[in-house]
């Protein structure tokens, strides 16, 4: 059973997909580190000796992963709305920090969209 940074990685995949699956590795890294320990990249994770397994944990510790970069991220978004910056104002409504549209698009960051209520005014009656 291969676990690593607290994620259980699938058994049934090659390794260099399986340490995607921990937060803040990607298929570079997952690649680089397993030329750095030359282990193969068809190898199964179901394959790998304990020995291989310590020896990846031991290097993805050496990077910010999981928990630790989630906190990393979130610590920076925070500074960003403490200092007033533009990029903290749209982190804080809820809208995209990196200049794009929102006029139309932009559903993903805005949510749903908002149905507009229809106003209907009464007729006033009239005395006979």
């Amino acid at each position: 059973m291969a676990r690593i940074e607290g994620q259980q990685l699938p058994m049934s995949k090659r390794i260099e997909y399986g340490l995607t699956y921990v937060f803040g590795i990607g298929l570079t890294r997952s690649r680089a580190i397993l030329n750095d320990l030359k282990i193969s990249l068809d190898t199964r994770v179901k394959d790998l000796s304990d020995e291989q397994i310590v020896k990846i944990q031991n290097k993805v510790g050496e990077h910010a992963t999981e928990g630790a970069l989630r906190k990393e991220i979130n610590m920076n978004i925070k500074r960003l709305q403490e200092i007033g910056s533009y990029r903290g104002l749209r982190h804080k409504a809820g809208l995209p920090t990196r200049g794009q549209r929102t006029k139309t698009n932009a559903r993903t960051r805005k949510g749903p969209k908002k149905k507009g209520c229809a106003i209907t005014l009464k007729k006033k009656a009239t005395k006979k």
